[in-house]
């Protein structure tokens, strides 16, 4: 049982005073961990960690589902030392820069050239940027059930916390919704011959109903609008490459990053030569100054994505999980009726990426609940945080730990919602939206 924070608690203190937000990604603040829970992780291995405090936990969340293979998984690792010896970044590009931008495009149908990047918010932002300057256009729709895009103002303009952001920026972003093909074709009526681009996620936890996909691939062609998929959490986790290549659609752009790399920071823009040639310097047309970062090909990063994407392949991973991921939900779904919650807790979504849904005794979606089950399973030992991301370090014995964990959690909640009240089980308070207007 799992009760000591105390090392966790005095880092929260003195990284807020040092770091906006405590942290680097608002997915990682202490407000999204319960009271009694790791805030800090001190080091991982395969699909276990220990936080600062030295507990040990069976992890499901694998850094924001960006280890895909596992933590310190040692080809990756092995990939990195060999890089790194011969430095990490230089006055002109490395070689590993083309290997890996070679290996990639074969992986990937539909995309000719590729761009490399740190971050998520920098190459959909660029994506943004190619399709504005290739159509001359300056709105976009972005699907806005999708839980995040990018921390540019494009994107955070439309959500709550806006601060900083110009209403004229902002309203220069549009929104529709997943599996609404009424409320995109809408936009396109109000907005005839100005969209710039529609950027959506392939799918995220609910799969494309009534062609979907392909009306939103048939409507942007015929309106001359750029598609773009966001495959950054989709990548090499639903379906091989990709969930748009899985799913049958095709795409003018595509984004990648958590599925890449293992954890090391790689993310990447990929698309058809004749939008993403805009961002060269082989044209006579006006430049577009698409991605200019000194750290985007750092070589131990690439190196880690090449040998990543190549581990990937080579173990079928993409089945695996879904196989592994499946498995886990039938194993969980007879201890959630056993529980007498079958109204209260919904899972869903892929089998390589699924979500907990948690209800309260009305039948509302409530994070109090969410939080107490995340507060029960650190205090069993299991780091979860709504969802489940299998990784090759995650196994059948992982998965008879999850179900016997939970077991232990749903009698908790089971206890919480004959109360009608989860605060008399939960020690402290609920986790908070990352969209929200003020502290």
């Amino acid at each position: 049982m799992i009760t000591n924070f105390a090392k966790s608690d005095a880092l929260v203190k003195k990284a807020q005073q040092l770091i906006p937000g405590g942290c680097h990604t608002y997915s990682k603040g202490a407000d999204q961990s319960p009271k009694l829970g790791p805030k800090f992780i001190a080091r991982g291995k395969g699909c276990y960690v220990w936080d600062v405090d030295g507990n040990k936990y069976l992890d499901w969340a694998m850094g924001l589902t960006s280890v895909i293979l596992g933590h310190a998984y040692e080809p990756v690792l092995r990939a990195v030392r060999a890089e790194l010896k011969n430095g990490s970044n230089f006055q002109c590009p490395s070689p590993v820069e083309t290997d890996l931008a070679e290996y990639f495009l074969s992986q990937v149908p539909g995309a000719d050239m590729v761009k490399f990047a740190k971050n998520g918010s920098t190459v959909t932002t660029a994506a943004i940027k190619l399709a504005r300057a290739c159509t001359g256009r300056k709105y976009l729709a972005f699907c806005s059930d999708h839980g995040f895009f990018s921390y540019d103002d494009w994107y955070i303009g439309k959500k709550p916390n806006n601060a900083g952001v110009p209403a004229e920026i902002a309203a220069l972003s549009l929104t529709f919704n997943y599996n609404n093909i009424a409320s995109l074709e809408k936009l396109f009526a109000a907005y005839p011959g100005q969209l710039a681009c529609v950027i959506l996620e392939p799918m995220e936890f609910d799969l494309p109903a009534d062609g979907f996909l392909k009306k939103v691939r048939e409507l942007c062609t015929k309106n001359g609008t750029v598609l773009i998929l966001d495959e950054m959490i989709t990548g090499f986790r639903l379906g091989y490459p990709g969930a748009h290549a899985a799913l049958g659609v095709k795409a003018d752009l595509t984004t990648w990053g958590k599925g890449v790399a293992n954890g090391f920071s790689c993310c990447m823009l990929a698309g058809k030569r004749e939008i993403m040639e805009a961002g060269g310097i082989t044209h006579d047309k006006e430049r577009v100054f698409l991605i200019s970062t000194t750290h985007g090909a750092e070589t131990h990063s690439l190196a880690a994505a090449l040998a990543s994407i190549r581990e990937v392949k080579r173990t079928g991973l993409t089945a695996r999980n879904m196989r592994l991921g499946e498995k886990l939900r039938k194993m969980l779904l007879p201890v959630i009726q056993d529980a007498g919650l079958s109204e209260h807790i919904v899972i869903k979504g892929h089998p390589g990426w699924q979500l907990l849904l948690c209800r309260d005794a009305g039948g509302a979606f409530s994070d109090g609940y969410k939080t107490l089950v995340f507060q029960e399973a650190a205090r069993h030992g299991l780091l979860f945080r709504g969802t489940f991301t299998p990784s090759l370090s995650h196994g059948d014995a992982e998965l008879e730990r999850t179900a016997e964990v939970f077991r232990k959690i749903l009698k908790v909640y089971a206890k919480a919602v004959d109360a009608g009240d989860y605060r008399k089980f939960l020690v402290g308070d609920p986790v908070k939206p990352v969209f929200r207007k003020f502290n």
